[in-house]
């Protein structure tokens, strides 16, 4: 390996993705190997752990459990300190170029939960899997583009990437409000208490990280006695943190500097490894569920890319917005439809809508072909039809 390709290679912008692809792959062949009960291990519950004479034992949850409702925060965590950064002082400073990067978004969350809902209906069993084919995932998208070069202009890759970061989120929001418990009364007033501390610190600019961090953990634990899903905890801190200057770095570059490698290179290869594991030994075509396999690949291909395009032209249409910065109509196209690489949060998604069930499979076999029906269509979209800017 030559310094200029390990050069490349130990960026987060291609060697994170290229790990994440390793530890997935890794997790699939151990879950088809020998040794596949080993990796069944990840998905069984610890145990319960004694607390003494007179009270019940508390029950730990499985690692595949732990991962995504604890190092999953910091990977959320991250997607909102880029989308403040973004929205304070990077590309979406401005109203117009935040509103159609958001529209689009938007759409690309409607239309895919739609055509999922349309064709899971007739089964009661899969239409908590809506939320499936709604995410774009940034990670993957990135090195995509970047080896696009001059197939992809400077304003379509901020587009994207901004969208891709919009999409994040309302996944988080969805997966709060979506796929938590049964609300609970006292934990969601601190839930509000710790909110609207921490914003008040952020407006007020206060700098010490130790209120940020403490913060996060109790409102993290207060939400997921609220019945909410912990990882928003990790939303409401990144947008809270204060972006101003002083004599160095601000809070949020702060954070985002020291934590950004740990979710680069640990966070998300371990989700990779402990999620993407399918034992196709132990599962026979019969034991599929066709319909939420075809309504997941329709929502990640189709529903991501009439959606996104859809909202994006109306918007432009009504004068609310621009198209980015010398970006052709078939460019935008080619961009929409690798919208529908849905990796990392489609799996996350996958895992709360049906945790512990056959049709978990399913959907992440689903996952994968639309996920990669939508990477190859775009692609070759974007190289054989779109010219080089």
């Amino acid at each position: 390996m030559t310094a200029t390709c390990r050069h490349r290679f130990l960026t987060p912008e291609t060697g994170g993705p290229c790990l994440l692809l390793v530890m997935a792959l890794a997790g699939f062949i151990l879950a088809n190997s020998p040794w596949r009960s080993f990796y069944a291990l990840l998905a069984k519950p610890l145990g319960p752990v004694p607390l003494g004479d007179g009270l019940s034992p508390f029950c730990l949850p499985s690692v595949a459990e732990l991962v995504t409702i604890g190092p999953m925060t910091l990977f959320f965590l991250t997607i909102s300190l880029e989308l403040k950064k973004e929205l304070t002082a990077g590309h979406l400073a401005e109203f117009r170029q935040c509103l159609l990067p958001c529209l689009s978004a938007l759409g690309g969350v409607v239309v895919p939960a739609g055509l999922y809902a349309l064709i899971a209906a007739p089964d009661p069993a899969l239409r908590s899997g809506w939320a499936i084919p709604v995410a774009t995932d940034a990670a993957f998208t990135l090195p995509v583009l970047l080896a696009l070069g001059r197939r992809v202009s400077e304003g379509g890759r901020v587009w994207l990437m901004a969208l891709a970061i919009f999409d994040d989120v309302l996944g988080i929001f969805i997966i709060a409000l979506f796929y938590g418990g049964t609300p609970h009364a006292m934990p969601l007033f601190g839930t509000v208490i710790l909110v609207g501390m921490m914003a008040c610190a952020g407006w007020r600019g206060v700098r010490c990280l130790w209120f940020y961090g403490i913060g996060g953990g109790l409102l993290w634990i207060c939400l997921k006695e609220a019945g909410l899903h912990p990882t928003l905890a990790g939303v409401v801190v990144g947008l809270c943190l204060p972006t101003a200057r002083h004599d160095g770095p601000s809070p949020l570059e702060r954070v985002e500097h020291g934590l950004a490698p740990w979710v680069t290179w640990g966070v998300l290869p371990l989700f990779g490894f402990v999620m993407v594991g399918v034992p196709l030994a132990d599962t026979s075509l019969t034991s599929l569920d066709l319909r939420l396999i075809v309504a997941v690949v329709v929502g990640l291909v189709l529903g991501k890319t009439a959606g996104i395009f859809g909202m994006t032209w109306l918007a432009i249409r009504c004068r609310l917005a621009s198209l980015p910065a010398r970006t052709s109509w078939p460019m935008l196209f080619g961009l929409c439809l690798l919208c529908g690489l849905g990796f990392t949060v489609s799996l996350f998604m996958a895992s709360l809508a049906f945790p512990a069930s056959g049709l978990l499979i399913s959907s992440k076999i689903g996952i994968f072909l639309g996920s990669f029906m939508a990477v190859a269509s775009g692609w070759f979209w974007l190289r054989c039809v779109v010219k080089e800017t």
